[in-house]
């Protein structure tokens, strides 16, 4: 099966064009001739074809360097939009964006339990289908849809070996299918990295590991300018960090992990056992509350001052930061991001995070290692998820069934 995006006809130069200025805001026809090695009148032409079918825009000139200002283009913001999806192991989001990634639509959240769900992927598709019909977009203006999602995910064959069984097709092809557009999965801290490192704080940056700070704790990796996926495509596996021997039992089925010790939903799970136990605390809880409610909870009330929620933040920053120290010495990276849901707490994390550094980490390789929090947050996943459309938008994917691909993986 062959999935193409809503791209330019007849022109492989005018989709490469548009993906390069909707990654780089604007540029000149200098500039992209460079880019791309054609000449400027071939790239002119593309550009003047571009703006009479209403996808480019002239953005007018750019600052003087001391010679002619060259005329700047970038990408019409209402020529196509994206579908983008970010679902963690219990929730769902989904925001239309415009190719300036601005949203065009309200945000739509749902409960989406992923794990032991069988209905869990109709449920996903049934509301992909409302919420572009209620959009007011038509189909054949949106580029594709982008997700990302928690799992060990074959990006090339568009296969979540985790969640979201499709009964024998690919994923992605299954979507495709029940949605009418090209659709795009990948992991979500990968995305998250693409993120920070297109839009994000670490713009541009060739060494870059971020950190997904969710429910569980994921890891994205920049290597040499490029995400680093590894020899099967399942690199990152932060959150399966061997912190004890003897810790708690986590989901993969080890003990002490890095999740299993220090994820937000762990942290939760802490919180109301210390509710249970009368700790002091302006959290609430009651029997019909789940993990989740209490972990939006302690993040709002450690960001107001409540010291048993900063308490347990703490424990869990000084247990990412020993793992953080572990990382830094394989890696060695220029930058470590803080990222996803849990940059909202993130001020609070960093103190404990460098403890553990100063005590884990040789400190010349500390030293090198630049720690910030991301200015993307929480929306990173899915300003991640849009990238994923448009890095596929000048290509066309051949996605073969599940049972195909495991046959030639075999």
């Amino acid at each position: 099966m062959e999935l193409t995006t809503k791209g330019v006809k007849g022109s492989q130069l005018k989709n490469m064009i548009i993906k390069r200025l909707y990654f780089n805001k604007a540029m000149s026809c200098a500039g992209l001739s460079e880019l791309f090695d054609k000449s400027i009148p071939s790239i002119a032409k593309a550009i003047n074809e571009l703006m009479q079918e209403g996808f480019v825009v002239e953005q007018g000139y750019a600052p003087s360097s001391g010679g002619r200002r060259p005329l700047m283009y970038s990408v019409k913001s209402s020529a196509m939009y994206i579908l983008a999806i970010a679902l963690d192991q219990l929730t769902a989001r989904i925001q239309m964006f415009d190719l300036l990634n601005n949203p065009v639509a309200d945000m739509l959240t749902f409960e989406l339990k992923l794990l032991n769900n069988p209905d869990a992927l109709p449920k996903l598709v049934d509301e992909i289908n409302v919420y572009i019909a209620h959009s007011g977009i038509v189909k054949d203006k949106i580029a594709g849809i982008g997700i990302g999602m928690p799992g060990f995910i074959n990006v090339t064959e568009g296969i979540n070996y985790t969640y979201l069984d499709a009964g024998g097709q690919s994923l992605t092809a299954y979507l495709t299918s029940k949605t009418g557009i090209a659709t795009y999965i990948d992991n979500d801290s990968s995305l998250i990295a693409l993120a920070e490192q297109k839009f994000g704080i670490a713009k541009s940056q060739q060494e870059v590991m971020v950190i997904n700070l969710g429910w569980g704790i994921g890891l994205g990796m920049i290597v040499n300018g490029k995400l680093f996926r590894g020899h099967n495509g399942f690199a990152g596996e932060l959150s399966h960090i061997p912190l004890s021997e003897d810790g708690l039992l986590c989901e993969c089925g080890k003990r002490g992990c890095l999740e299993a010790e220090a994820s937000l939903l762990v942290v939760a799970r802490k919180a109301i056992a210390g509710i249970k136990k009368g700790r002091v605390t302006s959290l609430k809880y009651s029997e019909d509350d789940h993990s989740k409610l209490m972990g939006d909870a302690l993040i709002e009330a450690a960001n107001n001052g409540d010291q048993f929620a900063i308490e347990l933040l703490s424990d869990a920053g000084y247990k990412i930061g020993k793992a953080l120290a572990i990382l830094i010495h394989i890696m060695n990276p220029a930058i470590i991001v803080l990222s996803g849901r849990g940059a909202r707490v993130a001020k609070i994390l960093m103190a404990p995070i460098q403890q553990a550094l100063h005590k884990y980490c040789i400190p010349r390789l500390a030293a090198g290692t630049e720690l910030l929090v991301s200015e993307l947050g929480f929306d990173a996943e899915l300003i991640g998820a849009a990238v994923l459309v448009m890095e596929n938008f000048d290509r066309v994917v051949k996605v073969k069934s599940v049972k195909a691909a495991k046959n030639a993986a075999a």
